[in-house]
């Protein structure tokens, strides 16, 4: 079996020693670069019978997977991946595995991108190395609001990162009831009023056509001219149009963003040149234990379907 491992960026995969418990004729290539293009990607993988993905960053529907009839297994980072059609490659006869993922490192990216907004230690680093003493002034968290959109497994770690931080946190999801919220110790809240009360608004749904765009232009209106908004989750959650209306214009006082429309971000992006912003490069997944733990799975999804026993077959049912 000929497995292609895919946006693999810095060779973080390749390294890991996982790979040599592939079983004997399996033979694996990583890829570094990320390839948009369907017709490129098509090109790429022809030759490959499994394909390791990184969870929703190349697109497999099902005019891409029509086109790589030797295609077998398709490994997916986490149990969700909205960029392969499931059914298309159930109709393909292709099995879709998934692999487990801590939810950790994005709840913990999530704090070091809210306490980057809020106290700036990242631009008070470069001032200094600048020549600069002191740069603006920081805003406290503690008595402030915390929003939370979304309280499953990430949601939840954050609002505990909240309330410890002494911040009133306060919940709210289309499916939120004020038991779920009080079991975690945080507050219900409608939509409206969460956007309009919070200093700090953070989203952790899982994207889906009711999920798009669910953020939109006026939520951001609704919030306070000092609040901040961070979106780990995916990007498409958050109206983009809205949002860089919303920095540009100073609805908000600022965004702190792992998670774009279009991965990785191409130069010129408008999102580059919106202030008061802190991006970085989807890297909420990006750890040691996490890369172990989903390509160490990712091994043992290939050795399985070799053995004709697939593990965590994803359905599109």
């Amino acid at each position: 079996m000929r497995i292609a491992v895919i946006d693999d960026y810095n060779n973080a995969a390749a390294a890991l020693p996982c790979w040599s418990g592939l079983s004997a004729g399996a033979e694996v290539r990583f890829f570094s670069g990320h390839l948009a293009d369907p017709a490129a990607v098509v090109e790429r993988l022809a030759d490959y019978d499994a394909v390791v993905a990184m969870r929703e960053r190349t697109l497999f529907p099902a005019e891409v997977l029509s086109r790589l009839p030797r295609l077998k297994l398709l490994v997916t980072a986490g149990m969700h991946n909205a960029a392969i059609d499931l059914v298309a490659a159930a109709r393909q006869g292709v099995v879709v595995s998934g692999t487990r993922m801590t939810p950790f490192p994005a709840a913990e990216l999530t704090w070091a991108l809210i306490l980057e907004l809020s106290r700036r230690a990242g631009a008070q680093d470069a001032g200094l190395r600048g020549g600069s003493w002191q740069s603006g002034v920081g805003t406290g968290l503690a008595g402030g609001t915390l929003g939370v959109v979304g309280l499953g497994k990430l949601g939840k770690r954050v609002a505990a990162v909240g309330a410890a931080f002494g911040m009133d946190v306060v919940a709210w999801s289309p499916h939120m009831t004020a038991e779920r919220a009080e079991a975690v110790g945080v507050r219900a809240v409608g939509k409206e009023e969460l956007f309009s009360s919070s200093d700090v608004v953070s989203v952790h749904l899982r994207l889906s056509g009711s999920t798009t765009g669910l953020v939109a232009e006026d939520d951001l209106r609704r919030m306070r001219r000092s609040a901040f908004l961070v979106n780990t989750s995916r990007a498409q959650i958050v109206d983009e149009t809205a949002l860089v209306k919303a920095l540009g214009e100073g609805w908000i006082a600022g965004a702190g963003l792992d998670v774009y429309e279009e991965e990785p971000l191409p130069a010129g992006h408008r999102l580059l040149d919106a202030p008061n912003t802190v991006l970085t490069p989807h890297i909420g997944y990006v750890t040691g234990d996490n890369f172990a733990l989903v390509y160490g799975d990712s091994v043992e999804a290939v050795n399985a379907y070799l053995d004709g026993s697939p593990v965590r077959v994803l359905s599109g049912e």
